[in-house]
């Protein structure tokens, strides 16, 4: 089998894979709330604020790594049919 329809079917799997870490962490940072909390009785919601940011940041890391996955493979896909056309032309 060619070389060309893997290696696009590797950068859509990493597409789709980085499309649902997205959704994935929007749906967990839907009640995430911007706000200070001042009130000693509202501490509840600083405690729950503060648990929903900690989660978050556990995600950055494989949000950086996915990225980074699906950044390398676009390069690596340019560089490919720019080194096709260098080659036709020779």
């Amino acid at each position: 089998m060619p070389f060309v329809p893997w290696m696009w079917a590797v950068w859509g799997a990493l597409f789709l894979v980085f499309l649902g870490f997205k959704v994935y962490v929007s749906r967990m940072s839907r009640n995430e709330d911007d706000q200070l909390v001042l009130q000693e009785s509202s501490s509840h919601v600083l405690a729950e604020q503060q648990a929903i940011v900690a989660r978050l940041e556990k995600t950055k890391p494989l949000g950086t790594l996915i990225l980074g996955m699906l950044g390398v493979m676009s390069i690596y896909i340019a560089g490919y049919y720019i080194m096709d056309v260098v080659h036709q032309f020779k």
